[in-house]
């Protein structure tokens, strides 16, 4: 038997170059899938609760892809990709679980969609937690082949092997604009990853025909540096072959590949957007190209029996129906378990180090924030730095990075192109690896491109993985007015972000908490935005000059979350009944502190300086002492988080109040406009604070 064995493997392993073993194990492989997913089908009653998709049709592609995988390999997949899943060694059953939001489906518990993994096992590929959107998973996987080629220039990669990053897209997403951004970077930065393009010929209903001008194929070309493939999709040996050379290549040459292939789809697009509805003879005509039947028909006349492929069959459709009944029979989630792995735990608990050094100097907020990252750059290898304008020539438009590229090199301190929605998402990847990126966004009236990546890639990731993939990131945030800085650099955006779970947001007031802050927000394991306003960068804008503080030694560090008195009433005001406390952060302080001159004795100043987390104990220790109190923003104060702190004070302080909470902010208008009186009508000031306390401690 073992001869007979011997020969067949041989014989057809003359004839496709591929070993005996591996076609039969992608035979056995096309028949789960295909078996899978007619068992969804023929159970709709419990499969269709949740909306899912299969790969039915894509078979030969995503098996020939997953079988050449590495566990050194990373891989960012789309929601099709099932059988990768089951290339790379998971189980039917385990997909099953995740079908039927079971409490043990292994990628995120039973919170996120069928054929949506995140992965860190021992043994198999890394595969990151990734959203629905199409297309936008180009960005964070080519943050990930950023990372890698980051920390192999550092020599910070443990073991010998190369690893790459496979980018699975289906052909419409590729139409999407942050898929441009990955390409561009990819070709820029020559990146070790392939983008397996796996095109259909459909989006929903919409065909390939309306939608694009060129296949990915053709479109790739427009990349300087992207080598490109097609494969038969449909064909398994085209596909394996094809994808032995894209590997490859890319594992040698440390370069990007785009590997086009054209494959039917045979299944619906999704459970809930079924093909009979609207496909029509396209279901005919695609069924003539079906990547089983053809491989079948290729291992026939290479010398397969149809014994062999029968009991390949067999076991396949005995393993479904096995891994099914065991599936419905899982338990479900543990709902008291609904709201773990918001965050991950951060290591950074409580006020450490230094923060008035005897001998130190004064140092402007923008200052404190350059040698922090200095501090960081230099006691950290994995630690990188990149923005628009920040690199070596410029040292960015606060010089916010001066000195930075000179002393670290343009590899870890570097220009970006214009890519907002890059300059974020790549962060997922670059966390994924064991990268620690450090990003700026120049203003943050430019932040928009990138909140897609913000909300759907880095806020879900940790809680969809259950923890484990929480993004480390710092993300640095130029805000606020500053004089005449116009409509596009002069905005607030702190209540847009607090909308967002998932991330923190920070905003610091003066140099010292500015430090000690950014070194916190380095450290926690999750996506941290750091607001910095411009307006307190140099304390050159009138009544700003307390922000120029003592340099806080290397060690200092304030736990996010952690609100500073940084004025206090007196007892005497307190105990009478006379006294209020303002809420506020960023320049808020200093129109607080300015106005509060007219009330001697009368005004606590609250520095929330964390947003997400908030320090809510100590607002409310605060409202109990002096039972009035006062939220400041700069921002437009309507729907707001200002108002929405204000409307939670008075619902859960209601009792300890003595009047209605009080709130300012800027008036509600579009965009902060150029001329400075305007702009002075427009925004907060501290005789505008002044006008408003005199009627909150009139009340």
């Amino acid at each position: 038997m073992a001869e007979i064995q011997s020969v067949k493997e041989k014989k057809v392993s003359g004839k496709s170059g591929i070993e005996r073993s591996v076609l039969l194990k992608a035979y056995e492989l096309m028949c789960t899938a295909k078996r899978m997913a007619e068992t969804y089908d023929e159970n709709r009653e419990v499969c269709s609760k949740y909306v899912h998709s299969t790969s039915r049709g894509h078979e030969a592609i995503q098996l020939a892809t997953g079988l050449q995988l590495k566990p050194w390999d990373y891989a960012s997949l789309y929601y099709r990709d099932e059988s990768i899943l089951l290339a790379i060694g998971m189980e039917p059953y385990e997909l099953m679980l995740q079908l039927m939001a079971k409490r043990d489906d292994p990628f995120s518990g039973g919170r996120s969609y069928y054929g949506h993994p995140s992965l860190r096992r021992e043994g198999f590929p890394v595969i990151p937690h990734q959203s629905s959107a199409t297309g936008m998973q180009a960005i964070p996987a080519t943050g990930m082949a950023h990372g890698i080629a980051y920390l192999e220039s550092q020599q910070l990669l443990d073991g010998k092997e190369k690893p790459i990053v496979l980018c699975s897209l289906g052909d419409g997403s590729v139409t999407e604009g942050e898929v441009a951004e990955a390409f561009q970077m990819a070709v820029l930065k020559k990146l070790p990853i392939i983008y397996l393009v796996q095109d259909n010929g459909w989006g929903i209903s919409a065909t390939g025909d309306e939608m694009r001008a060129m296949d990915a194929y053709e479109y790739a070309a427009g990349f300087k540096g992207m080598e490109r493939m097609r494969v038969d999709g449909a064909d398994f040996i085209d596909s394996y072959k094809g994808l032995k050379k894209a590997i490859t290549y890319v594992r040698k040459n440390r370069a990007p590949i785009l590997v086009h292939a054209n494959c039917p789809l045979l299944g619906h697009h999704t459970s809930g957007v079924r093909k009979e509805w609207y496909r029509g003879e396209d279901l005919d005509v695609q069924q003539l190209n079906d990547p089983i039947v053809k491989f079948e028909k290729w291992l026939s006349a290479s010398g397969e029996t149809e014994k062999t492929l029968s009991d390949i069959r067999k076991i396949a459709y005995e393993k479904v129906a096995h891994d099914y009944q065991q599936a419905i029979k899982a338990a479900d989630p543990d709902v008291e378990d609904f709201d773990s792995h918001e965050f991950a735990p951060t290591p950074v608990t409580e006020e450490k180090g230094e923060r008035l050094p005897k001998g130190a100097e004064k140092v402007i907020m923008v200052d404190a924030a350059l040698h922090a990252v200095d501090e960081i750059l230099r006691n950290h290898p994995e630690a990188l730095f990149y923005g628009q304008d920040v690199g070596r020539r410029l040292g960015g438009v606060f010089r916010e990075a001066a000195t930075l590229a000179e002393k670290y090199g343009d590899h870890r301190v570097f220009n970006t192109p214009i890519q907002e929605a890059y300059i974020v998402g790549s962060t997922a990847g670059m966390s994924a690896v064991g990268a620690k990126p450090i990003v700026e966004i120049q203003f943050a009236d430019y932040i928009w491109p990138a909140v897609n990546q913000l909300v759907e890639e880095l806020s879900k990731s940790c809680y969809l993985s259950k923890g484990k993939f929480p993004i480390q990131t710092l993300i640095r945030v130029p805000i606020g007015a500053y004089g005449g800085g116009g409509p596009y650099h002069s905005g607030s955006i702190e209540s847009t972000l607090l909308t967002i779970r998932g991330i923190k947001v920070v905003y610091p007031s003066n140099a010292a908490d500015m430090k000690g802050l950014l070194k916190a927000s380095f450290y926690d394991p999750n996506p941290v935005v750091l607001l910095e306003h411009k307006g307190l960068y140099w304390s050159k804008v009138p009544g700003t000059l307390e922000a120029k503080t003592i340099e806080p030694d290397e060690e200092y560090i304030i736990p996010l979350g952690k609100a500073r008195v940084v004025q206090e009433a007196s007892v005497e005001k307190i105990n009478t009944g006379e006294s209020a406390v303002i809420i506020t952060y960023g320049m808020g302080v200093y129109w607080a502190r300015e106005a509060s001159k007219k009330f001697p004795d009368r005004i606590e100043i609250m520095d929330l300086r964390s947003l997400n987390p908030i320090d809510w104990e100590a607002i409310v220790t605060s409202i109990k002492r002096h039972n009035r109190a006062f939220v400041l923003t700069e921002e437009p104060l309507l729907n707001s988080f200002a108002e929405s702190l204000a409307g939670r004070i008075q619902r859960e302080c209601f009792k300890n109040l003595d009047a209605p909470v009080w709130t300012l902010g800027a008036e509600n208008l579009p965009a902060v406009p150029l001329n400075v009186d305007l702009e002075r009508m427009m925004l907060p000031n501290a005789e505008k604070v002044e006008r408003a306390l005199s009627q909150l401690l009139g009340y």
